[in-house]
């Protein structure tokens, strides 16, 4: 199992506006083969901050989601909406439980 765990940061005057992006790609890549979660979630003290969790099947299906379309998408579009400091990291479990 592929845990994947981190935050990026999205200027709060644009939180309003990126909201139906992140909606539309986190709902694109929980209906992936392999996706067994895909959360975006808002820091309740630090409006700028968005926690990224995932939990994919195995390295073949996360490989598999950053060719999605809808991931190609939404590297340009979080762009746009001026998202900054992304810090993401990878965690490989041998027996799937969390570790």
């Amino acid at each position: 199992m592929m845990i994947v765990m981190g935050t990026f940061r999205v200027p709060a005057a644009n939180i309003p506006a990126i909201l139906p992006a992140m909606e539309r790609v986190v709902s694109a890549t929980r209906a992936e083969d392999g996706c067994l979660l895909y959360a975006y979630s808002q820091d309740v003290f630090d409006p700028e901050l968005i926690h990224v969790s995932e939990k994919w099947r195995d390295r073949a299906a996360l490989a598999a989601h950053f060719k999605a379309p809808h991931m190609t998408a939404w590297v340009k579009e979080r762009a746009a909406f001026g998202l900054f400091d992304r810090q993401i990291r990878l965690f490989e479990t041998d027996d799937g439980e969390a570790v």
